[in-house]
């Protein structure tokens, strides 16, 4: 028997409808695919899936944010970023079928609906404009990437890390769930070197820190920042 429809899936599916990959397609289309997708429950700090394991579809988060990271045989990671609800991930896998480049984790309680690689090739293969959509992705990923090797050649911790929460935030008040040591991994630096500027910005109320969550108060002065001013 299906399993019951929420209305945070039914909401969910019809984001995911609206989703640039899907909403040039026919409605009939849209409805169709997105009637493949299932709902997935992750708690916080659980494991969605490892670097090399097998790829087998593509995921939008509808409530919750997940981490996405890179370990080193030496044990330490690199944080390459953060999805947010609306946005998805796993899409290098849906397209060739093989394993898994890096490690997904829940960095909070999230919500998850699946899109399996077999019900998506079937209409990727009849629907350009889809796969057009998909490439553009996949390109903005890269790009997202270059951009971080290069902010970590160029530029200063603190530049990098006003960057970094600027990326992840979209206006004033907004928070990520992201440890201090997350925030490390993600802009190449350590704990105890980001200490001193997170202070700093607390106490000129820039950026308020709690249970593990950063609340940016003050994009402004970031965005200062992070153009090195």
């Amino acid at each position: 028997m299906p399993e019951p429809l929420t209305s945070t899936v039914i909401a969910g599916r019809a984001s995911l409808e609206q989703h640039f990959l899907l909403r040039h397609l026919e409605p009939a289309a849209r409805k169709r695919i997105v009637g493949y997708a299932r709902n997935k429950h992750y708690a916080a700090g659980e494991t969605i899936f490892l670097k090399g394991s097998a790829g087998t579809g593509m995921m939008a988060v509808l409530r919750g944010e997940v981490r996405i990271s890179a370990p080193s045989r030496q044990g330490k990671e690199i944080v390459l970023n953060v999805i947010h609800p609306g946005e998805v991930f796993g899409e290098i896998a849906l397209l060739d079928g093989r394993e898994r480049t890096a490690d997904a984790t829940a960095l909070t309680e999230c919500e998850l609906l699946v899109l399996e690689r077999r019900d998506v090739l079937g209409f990727l293969e009849t629907n350009p404009k889809a796969c057009l959509k998909l490439l553009e992705t996949l390109c903005e990923r890269l790009r997202r990437t270059t951009e971080q090797v290069e902010d970590v050649v160029f530029l200063q911790l603190p530049n990098r890390m006003a960057k970094a929460l600027l990326r992840l935030t979209k206006r004033d008040g907004d928070h990520v769930k992201l440890s201090q040591r997350e925030l490390a991994n993600l802009v190449g630096g350590t704990r105890e070197s980001m200490n001193k500027y997170l202070g700093e910005w607390k106490r000129d109320e820039v950026i308020t820190i709690e249970d593990g969550s950063i609340t940016v108060h003050d994009r402004a002065a970031l965005e200062l920042i992070a153009e090195g001013e």
